[in-house]
């Protein structure tokens, strides 16, 4: 596998050259591992950029992963992850959902970035998800454009049991829905063909609001 190449400002902080690095999926998941104990502990590197670091990523971009997830402001990847200018593909919409733009942002960092790792990131308490349960359930209606985003989360919610406690309920809702975003990228004919190529590797993570801590989903999807 090449070797990553980075550039280091005179304070020490790396971020991700134009030099297409190579590196596994596995290694894109370690190093946002690695990431979101850094942002737990309270040692992140954002105190550390430099107008010198910003210049390097002036000519081009090289992430090692790509995000989608939801567009509540208390979620934000790059912090979450302690990741520097130029190394998060970031896409954000309410729910984490799939749509047209949301497909056609991710083609494009799989066809012209060719990140390795694909992460669908949810979070505990999404509104989007809980607005979705709200319509299975009690059939409450919601503003045109809200509904079209609750429309594309409610076939991934099936098989939650409606007796269990809307808390529990909710939770599950919010893990179904990431599991269904990540089924239609991996069913997708640009995901199914990444997969073949042993190029591409999804993963599931859920965001807890009051820890920051990302519990990351037991199964990754992955072609070698």
């Amino acid at each position: 596998m090449a070797q990553d190449v980075t550039v280091r400002s005179a304070v020490g902080y790396d971020t991700m050259a134009v030099h297409h690095p190579s590196i596994s999926a596995d290694e894109a998941l370690r190093r946002l591992m690695e990431g979101n104990e850094r942002f737990l502990s309270g040692n992140t590197r954002w105190n550390r950029v430099t107008v010198a670091s910003i210049a390097t990523l002036a000519s081009g971009q090289q992430p090692f992963a790509t995000i989608l997830g939801c567009s509540d402001s208390r979620v934000p990847p790059e912090l979450v992850f302690d990741a520097g200018l130029g190394e998060l593909f970031v896409v954000r919409v309410a729910g984490n959902v799939m749509s047209g733009e949301v497909a056609g942002s991710l083609q494009y960092a799989g066809s012209h970035l060719h990140t390795p790792l694909f992460v669908v990131l949810g979070h505990d308490g999404c509104g989007a998800v809980a607005a979705a349960l709200n319509t299975r359930r009690k059939g409450v209606s919601h503003l045109s454009r809200i509904r079209i985003l609750v429309d594309s989360i409610l076939p991934g919610l099936d098989g939650i049991d409606p007796d269990l406690p809307e808390a529990t309920q909710l939770s599950l809702a919010v893990e179904h829905n990431v599991r269904w975003t990540l089924r239609q990228i991996a069913e997708s004919p640009e995901g199914q063909a990444r997969l073949r190529e042993g190029r591409m590797a999804l993963k599931g993570g859920i965001y807890d609001l009051a820890s920051g801590r990302v519990r990351w989903l037991d199964d990754t999807v992955s072609r070698s």
